[in-house]
């Protein structure tokens, strides 16, 4: 839930080239600070780089995952410089003083000081996974026929694994969540599905993650008209691929966000909406749901927007009537299909065991709302599982208050408990 639903100061632009401006050296280099907006603080980034006698100039917001937004020079001297972004009516004016820019920061009526000091800010992500990896992984590809689309992914065996051994590993697929991502679901430097595959492997667990259509090494598929229902499809794919190689005792699917609304589409018996039965040959053995919704789209779009303009002191005043008049639901194919789903149907066809997992800071996919749901529609079980974190956010990180702009500012990548309770609940599937 990463892609269209975050309120933030600074939108994710997608302006046509760079910048050109009159050559000079004396502020080249990249210039950090933080931009104080009322109940947020955002670290901006901007950057002058040199190149073919011009200075090409671009701007980051690592807090929202931003960068290379480009910008146009209203003036760049040796020591000043002023820029804007007119797509969202933004401009930066500074004078270089005492060796810092010291300016000033607007937009769309707000204004207040912007001091940047040379450099850019360093990020320490502990937990993301260092060679030598005591595990072997395999570079393989599987293919999506009915939407043309080839998906690209990392097979990470188990430590100790052995082709030769009548012991046959249990496998996960990934799948990430909306927007399209990496396999390692990137996100303001953070690897969450990279820490958990090391995690897994370490823990005698195989895995499986893929880039996203269209993305890092895979190639073809729709992506701008695309919907959940597609990119379901992909993790279809991934599903036979893993079933066709015979090496697993067991097939099962860690989703997150969208990825879970996505294991409970592939895992529903009769009774739910199930689509793939031409692609797929049998059902996950068990699903792992990291932050997957368990309501309608469209409530669970409203929801997550009152709690991040609560959060940002702003009146939670939206509801389904008001989202749904948005011309970004009519004008989004995605969006349009999401805010009509409803997984109702699908959670409580589902007969594989399930591991629901939420955090009580989740301002994305509010645990209360959605893991409740969840927990009310999913068919008796001894194995299932559904448990809440306190203090965690939408990426399983201890926050402080959930919002997305604490997710680049936290160094851990997701919580250890959430970690071994993965591990340990599939390891003892039985």
């Amino acid at each position: 839930m990463k892609k269209y639903f975050v309120t933030i100061l600074l939108a994710l632009v997608a302006l046509t080239g760079w910048a050109q401006v009159n050559s000079t050296t004396a502020l080249l280099g990249s210039w950090s600070g933080k931009l104080n907006a009322g109940a947020m603080s955002l670290t901006l980034v901007l950057h002058l780089e040199q190149a073919d006698g011009y200075v090409k100039v671009s701007l980051d917001s690592p807090d929202q995952g931003a960068k290379g937004i480009p910008t146009f020079k209203e003036y760049l001297s040796d020591d000043s410089v002023a820029i804007k972004v007119e797509s969202i009516n933004m401009t930066y004016r500074a004078r270089l003083k005492e060796g810092k820019l010291d300016g000033t920061f607007a937009q769309n009526g707000f204004s207040t000081p912007l001091v940047l000091t040379k450099g850019v800010p360093e990020v320490n992500r502990p937990q993301t996974p260092k060679e030598p990896f005591p595990y072997k992984t395999e570079e393989v590809m599987f293919s999506n026929k009915k939407d043309n689309a080839t998906l690209a992914g990392t097979l990470t065996w188990p430590v100790g694994y052995d082709k030769n051994s009548k012991q046959k590993p249990t496998v996960v697929l990934m799948v990430t969540g909306s927007g399209q991502q990496n396999r390692d679901e990137e996100l303001m430097n953070h690897k969450p599905f990279l820490v958990i595959a090391d995690f897994l492997a370490r823990h005698g667990i195989a895995t499986l993650r893929y880039d996203d259509r269209a993305t890092g090494a895979s190639v073809g598929g729709e992506v701008k008209n695309a919907t959940t229902d597609d990119f379901a499809r992909d993790a279809a794919a991934g599903l036979e691929y893993l079933r066709n190689k015979k090496a697993f005792s067991k097939v099962g699917i860690l989703g997150h966000s969208e990825g879970g609304l996505i294991a409970f589409m592939l895992a529903t018996k009769k009774g739910g909406s199930r689509t793939f039965d031409n692609l797929v040959k049998g059902y996950p053995d068990f699903i792992v749901s990291l932050a997957g919704p368990g309501v309608k789209g469209d409530t669970l779009l409203v929801a997550q927007s009152n709690r991040i303009l609560s959060l940002s002191g702003m009146p939670a005043n939206m509801t389904v009537e008001k989202y749904r008049k948005q011309d970004a639901v009519q004008q989004m194919p995605w969006l349009k299909w999401f805010v009509d789903y409803d997984p109702s149907a699908d959670i409580a066809a589902t007969r594989c065991p399930v591991f629901a997992l939420n955090g009580d800071h989740d301002c994305q996919v509010i645990s209360t709302q959605n893991l409740t749901a969840i927990e009310r529609l999913l068919p008796k079980s001894k194995k299932n599982l559904v448990k809440e974190y306190p203090g965690l956010n939408h990426l399983f990180q201890h926050s402080s208050t959930g919002l997305v702009t604490e997710y680049a500012q936290i160094e851990e990548t997701i919580s250890p408990e959430v970690l071994s309770d993965i591990a340990n609940w599939i390891n003892n599937l039985k």
